[in-house]
């Protein structure tokens, strides 16, 4: 495995890697979406929480209590938000932070609940803090302090709500207000999935999907999708077309294989992109240090891109590090590359006299 030589760029919006929702993936994800915790793959810890904390809801004839599930995306939060709702057989009702805008669409939503009903809120992180003042009785007390009118003619309304779950999603569970992030009685961590977890989704979609899939094709994409199932299910879409044309419709592992050759994603689910940040960190800066600006303009792309899109994932592989002097490319990287990690005064490292 290293380095093929590709020096090819593309859009971010087309990155097949990507693991942000696309409005590609609108057409197939929600068919794929399992509705049951039993149909639900991986992150057995947190089923084996929900089940119990659902089942005894559900004998106490209670609402659950408002859940959080934080993680990094296309980990199936909002797939297990719908589960939730299902798994206790009531209303399902989706919006987002950045939807909610003033206190009275968040005051709109809360008061057309039915009891017992699962109000998702996506990124959650992103309520302006006007609305979460409005939140926080709600979700503590169910009901609404509203006031009306302003000086002398003020009044002030308690408005009693339904009992309702509240299951929060956010990707940044470090931006959430510590008032807020208190008021969750479950707080579940979703984590990367393994190889062979996500062979069994690939599996599952392709059967969906009317795709013949041979279990050695499923792993191949499994083991390039960054342990991501949004982008395991992306690939599978991608590569049917090789398949479709290589070998009679069924994705067997040459086919997977030379589809994703195609598509530039190598067996550690590296993209173009990714190589490039790579080797403009080794080839310009000797591998660091080297401040954010500074490599976001040697290849063209925004900080913030780079800080929330690239790093994160070369980070938990090990070819990336992030010091107060700036980034490293690791020893891990240099050997991708096929190079040698020059000796000396390395990343991070201060020089001895």
């Amino acid at each position: 495995m290293g380095y093929d030589g590709s020096t090819d760029e593309y859009d971010f919006e087309n990155r097949v890697v990507a693991p942000e929702y696309t409005q590609d993936d609108a057409e197939t994800e929600n068919p794929l979406r399992p509705k049951t915790l039993s149909e639900y793959v991986g992150q057995e810890k947190v089923k084996e929480n929900l089940s119990v904390f659902i089942e005894a809801a559900k004998q106490r004839k209670e609402s659950l209590d408002h859940v959080l599930l934080y993680g990094p995306p296309g980990l199936g939060k909002t797939t297990l938000a719908g589960i939730i709702a299902n798994e206790l057989n009531v209303n399902f009702r989706v919006t987002s932070g950045p939807a909610i805008e003033k206190p009275g669409d968040l005051a709109a939503i809360l008061t057309n609940l039915n009891p017992g009903d699962v109000l998702f809120i996506d990124e959650i992180h992103r309520l302006s803090r006007s609305v979460e003042e409005i939140l926080y009785p709600a979700m503590e007390d169910f009901a609404l302090d509203i006031i009306t009118g302003k000086g002398q003619m003020a009044a002030s309304y308690h408005l009693p709500l339904p009992k309702f779950t509240l299951v929060g999603a956010t990707t940044r569970a470090g931006q959430l207000s510590a008032p807020l992030r208190d008021r969750f009685g479950v707080v579940l961590r979703l984590e990367m999935y393994s190889p062979r977890e996500l062979a069994q989704i690939v599996t599952r979609s392709a059967k969906i999907l009317g795709i013949a899939v041979e279990a050695s094709g499923a792993l191949e994409i499994a083991s390039r999708s960054r342990g991501t199932p949004r982008i395991a299910n992306r690939l599978l879409k991608r590569v049917r077309d090789f398949a479709q044309v290589m070998s009679g419709g069924t994705i067997t592992y040459e086919s997977a294989k030379v589809g994703l050759d195609r598509l530039e994603v190598d067996e550690l689910g590296l993209d173009a992109n990714d190589r490039r940040l790579l080797k403009a960190l080794i080839k310009f800066y000797g591998g660091g240090p080297v401040g954010l600006d500074t490599l976001a303009a040697a290849i063209g792309e925004e900080a913030v891109t780079i800080e929330d899109i690239y790093e994160p994932y070369l980070m938990q592989i090990g070819f990336l590090s992030r010091t107060p002097r700036g980034r490293c490319a690791t020893k891990e990287a240099y050997k991708y590359f096929g190079l040698k990690m020059p000796s000396g005064e390395g990343c991070g490292q201060q020089k001895l006299y």
